[in-house]
């Protein structure tokens, strides 16, 4: 019978180099980035982090549901102007509930990460890059499904 208390929490195939980012630096860049950023960054610090196949799938599917939901906001409204701010504020918050359902999925490794005592990896490189690049992307994606 094999107990779960007894079962090893970080496996073998994690590097104790590689250093992830901290869990809510996630959600800013997600706030700011939008839902493509927030996936990215969850999907790599997952891998950092050593979080089992499934769960980074569940990452993954997260952010594709939020995404496809940011799209289909954008397609019923159809680019009305008097509702865009509203809008802005409804992908925003898609986008950090999206992140706060893929950082519960990182948060078992990353609480073993923080048994180890070594410091966070620093997000003010990547995030800042993320959050330009996915913002373009969504919303030039966002721009196509309005002229749609």
């Amino acid at each position: 019978m094999s107990d779960e208390l007894l079962r090893p929490t970080i496996s073998a195939a994690v590097d104790p180099a590689v250093r992830p980012w901290r869990l809510t630096t996630q959600a800013f860049v997600a706030f700011f980035g939008g839902v493509i950023a927030g996936t990215i960054i969850a999907w790599l610090n997952s891998g950092r982090l050593g979080v089992e196949r499934g769960k980074r799938w569940l990452i993954a599917g997260t952010g594709v549901a939020g995404l496809a939901a940011v799209i289909a906001i954008y397609a019923l409204v159809n680019g009305d102007g008097e509702r865009t701010s509203s809008l802005r504020i409804l992908v925003r918050v898609i986008a950090v509930l999206c992140i706060l359902a893929q950082m519960r999925w990182q948060r078992p490794m990353d609480r073993a990460f923080q048994l180890r005592g070594t410091d966070y990896h620093s997000m003010w490189v990547l995030g800042p890059i993320l959050v330009v690049v996915c913002a373009v992307a969504e919303a030039l994606l966002l721009a196509l499904v309005v002229t749609l």
